[in-house]
């Protein structure tokens, strides 16, 4: 019962594997507040997250991206591309402060294109 519950979760979503169906079931999207921007500007961004746990932070500009990589490493924990668009954030166990990473990506959007990179600063509590 449990595998075909997660098949149906696996068309809903639009997943294509099983693989996929359970990293989205990992962690939840990011707590963020981010102001949105068009491609070829860049924008920053805050988010929280639980010491030791893990969220999902998807590329947010309008439009689509075409590439995207890490331009700034996290100093407290890991950043993992999950695909072009979504990256997720591992904290360290037991670490509280804060932390910051950077994702450089370019995209197309209605109205322009371009690469931005993205500064995400963190809070772990």
């Amino acid at each position: 019962m449990r595998l075909c519950s997660l098949a149906i979760v696996a068309v809903i979503a639009g997943a294509s594997s099983p693989t996929s169906v359970f990293n989205a079931l990992a962690a939840s999207e990011c707590a963020r507040s981010m102001e949105l921007a068009h491609w070829g500007e860049n924008t920053t961004g805050d988010i929280s997250v639980a010491s030791g746990d893990s969220c999902i932070f998807p590329i947010t500009l309008r439009g689509a991206a075409s590439t995207s990589e890490v331009s700034q490493k996290p100093a407290h924990g890991k950043l993992k591309m999950l695909n072009v668009a979504t990256y997720e954030y591992k904290t360290k166990a037991r670490y509280k402060g804060s932390d910051a990473f950077a994702i450089k990506a370019t995209g197309k959007g209605p109205k322009t294109s371009g690469t931005s990179v993205i500064t995400v600063h963190a809070t772990i509590k």
